[in-house]
């Protein structure tokens, strides 16, 4: 079977997203600038971004990361998965975590929905055969695919701004961490693109 990947955007003080996280503004007020990197167009971050969408065969998400980009201003047929390099109801299947799946949703069959995170791991990875699951957010399905050694690699492009507050993607008083060991830095002027391997 294909790796689990955690990949996620991050600002220099450990923020995935701004303070005011809620369904409009899904990155917080004024987040946006963590994944200016995606829409920069510098062609070290579209190589990362094109890389790992053409690995991906499966995706997790969390609910409420579901809940915004399902919502009014989510993804549409011009913004998907990857940033509109393909429509938001093509791509691989996602595989949302949460207690309460909705009745309907607007994005169409390929969202599927688990208990936990090792459940949506476990459907991804066969969703995805030999290819990579790809655990996208928000910062809690992230942290605990980490944290309970699901995630293979942890991917964190690190976006060249402070947010001063919001939603941390590794708080203080988490789990007992795994050890981490570098593989690979891609530094561009948008972002540094870094990836580890989580080790058990």
């Amino acid at each position: 079977m294909g790796k689990v990947v955690a990949d996620i955007s991050m600002s220099l003080d450990g923020y995935v997203a701004a303070p005011g996280a809620d369904l409009e503004h899904g990155l917080g007020i004024g987040g946006e600038v963590i994944h200016g990197w995606v829409f920069a167009g510098h062609p070290i971050d579209a190589e990362i971004l094109h890389r790992g969408l053409d690995e991906t065969g499966a995706v997790v998400m969390g609910r409420r990361l579901f809940d915004f980009v399902d919502g009014p201003h989510g993804w549409t047929d011009e913004l998907g998965y990857g940033a509109g390099t393909d429509q938001a109801t093509g791509g691989p299947p996602v595989v949302v975590v949460t207690h309460a799946p909705p009745s309907s949703w607007r994005l169409g069959p390929r969202f599927r929905f688990a208990e936990d995170i090792c459940e949506a791991v476990a459907r991804a990875r066969f969703a995805a055969g030999d290819r990579t699951v790809v655990v996208m957010g928000g910062a809690e399905v992230v942290r605990q695919s980490v944290l309970l050694g699901l995630a293979d690699e942890l991917r964190i492009h690190l976006s060249p701004c402070l947010t001063c507050g919001g939603t941390p993607l590794f708080p203080p008083g988490a789990a007992a961490a795994p050890r981490l060991r570098q593989v690979d830095v891609v530094a561009s002027p948008h972002a540094t693109h870094l990836t580890y391997e989580v080790l058990t």
